[in-house]
């Protein structure tokens, strides 16, 4: 047998792909990469695996060259996925990269199309003293027809215990473990047992709540304010996943049917997802002439794809307002009808450390073609940034791979959007800094956040003595508790997501 010439082990280094055996094993070389396309779904190997995941993160993530190039054989293929991200800080000292993730790819379909997932239908606030054990968890909100609102567990309630385990100032590792079982159940059926304190209750309760598969309701609470000053439009907006094309078209519908003078946008828990549901959002609100021609977002990737989209292969170009459906969901609604519209010049949005991704490029797109956004609430995540959910093997990937602009082009929102009574930086947005209120529920005109809009709407001026939000950021996966409380199944996986789909 002939001996191989220099110069084709030199053309197979020079592809990252080296062949030993009889059974042409795959090898790992530093520094060399092996075409992704040729290792996709080849699933019978975790090393082929591991390498596609290499090779696709150094073509299409955003800061491929600050990854370490590791060699893959000691990890597991999710242990892998982790590492392959930058490490490096932003410029406030934060993790650049804090939105690197994977999940089933079952479960992302089904969460995607129908916003379902396992649990009971009520969303967390996780409160800790620095530096403790005291903690807090507060239902943010439910979602109708779920085991919470059949247990009658409405916003403000708060988790004494869980499973007999004192949520407080659980401090070993076991009982941590029971309070993450608890709150993030990864199987339907499950049976938990929860002490809990209702709003205005001087007692506790047990309940004991079944996780079930629920489909969340994103868009809830719509409704038309009479106010002294004119009629206001409100409505909770949770997600922009497929299932909220239908919510968001009736909303507005009824909306524009009441001749609203004014929007209040509550997206404190909306952590984002479909990039063109928010650009059909910012047409229903600011119309048909306010938009026409407008970009709504321009996306960049990495140096290796100046002009070239690379994972659509496109050429890169501006993304406008939609102005049409999309039929995301076709069961709910079908492509191509027009949208409505609001015709609006001003928009409040109401905001947290929760409201992210595309929530914050609605909010960018907006102030990008003058409508005017006034900011009530606490600062966003920050992540001006998204990617393509990519599948392989059963898994789909999510790793960051453009960032996005508005038509004036900004886009340098990592630290968040601020809300200031006084704005010098083009991230703080005239409005109000108030906390979340926990003691009404979202839509009443008494609580913090609606009210303070309402009042700066009349007064052109912040309330006084109102408490002010944390300025602690969002987590995308979990929550620094001491132990950790963390949710092991990416339960709430949209929270901090900006995600590109091919329009249909």
């Amino acid at each position: 047998m002939k001996s191989i010439s220099n110069t084709l082990i030199t053309s197979l280094i020079a592809s990252g792909l080296l062949l030993t055996g009889c059974g042409g094993t795959v090898k790992w070389v530093e520094g060399e990469f092996i075409p992704y396309a040729q290792l996709a779904n080849q699933c019978d190997a975790g090393l082929k695996e591991k390498l596609w995941l290499r090779s696709w993160s150094n073509d299409t993530y955003l800061w491929y060259s600050e990854i370490i190039d590791r060699d893959p054989a000691p990890y597991q293929v999710l242990e892998y996925f982790d590492l392959l991200k930058t490490e490096n800080l932003s410029a406030s000292g934060k993790p650049k990269d804090q939105f690197h993730f994977s999940m089933p790819t079952s479960e992302w379909e089904q969460l995607n199309q129908s916003g379902a997932s396992v649990g009971y239908g009520m969303s967390f606030y996780l409160q800790q003293a620095s530096g403790t054990t005291d903690r807090k968890v507060t239902v943010a909100y439910t979602e109708p027809n779920s085991p919470a609102t059949n247990a009658n567990i409405a916003r403000g309630a708060v988790v004494v215990s869980i499973d007999g385990v004192s949520v407080k100032d659980a401090s070993d590792s076991a009982s941590i473990d029971i309070l993450n079982k608890g709150l993030f159940p990864e199987d339907a059926g499950q049976q938990t047992r929860f002490t809990l304190q209702d709003l205005g209750a001087s007692q506790t309760r047990d309940v004991v709540l079944t996780a079930q598969t629920v489909v969340s309701t994103p868009v809830q609470n719509t409704k038309v304010l009479s106010t002294p000053s004119g009629t206001i439009g409100y409505m909770q907006f949770n997600a922009h996943i497929a299932t909220a094309e239908r919510g968001l078209f009736d909303a507005i519908n009824t909306l524009a049917n009441a001749k609203v003078d004014d929007l209040v946008l509550d997206l404190r828990y909306n952590g984002g997802g479909l990039l063109a549901m928010a650009s059909q959002l910012g047409y229903m609100i600011a119309g048909e002439q306010a938009t026409k021609d407008r970009i709504f977002e321009q996306v960049t990737f990495n140096d290796k794809y100046p002009t070239k989209n690379p994972v659509t292969g496109e050429t890169l170009t501006p993304s406008p307002f939609y102005d049409k459906t999309f039929g995301f969901n076709p069961s709910l609604l079908s492509s191509g009808q027009s949208l409505p519209s609001l015709n609006l010049s001003r928009v409040y949005v109401l905001t947290t450390n929760r409201t992210c991704s595309a929530s914050e490029s609605l909010i960018n797109s907006l102030r990008g073609i003058d409508v005017e956004v006034i900011q009530i609430g606490g600062t966003t995540c920050g992540k001006p940034y998204g990617f393509y959910p990519t599948p392989n093997c059963g898994n789909t990937y999510f790793s960051i791979q453009f960032k996005g602009e508005n038509d004036k082009g900004f886009g340098n929102y990592s630290d968040g959007f601020i809300p200031s009574s006084s704005p010098t930086l083009q991230s703080e947005v005239p409005g109000c800094d108030i906390a979340d209120d926990f003691s009404h529920a979202l839509g009443d005109k008494e609580e913090s956040q609606l009210a303070a809009a309402l009042y700066y709407r009349d007064n052109n001026s912040c309330p006084t003595q109102v408490a002010k939000a944390s300025r602690t950021q969002a987590k995308p996966q979990f929550i620094d508790v001491g132990y950790m409380l963390e949710d092991t199944r990416n339960q709430n996986i949209l929270l901090n997501n900006r995600i590109l789909t091919q329009p249909k």
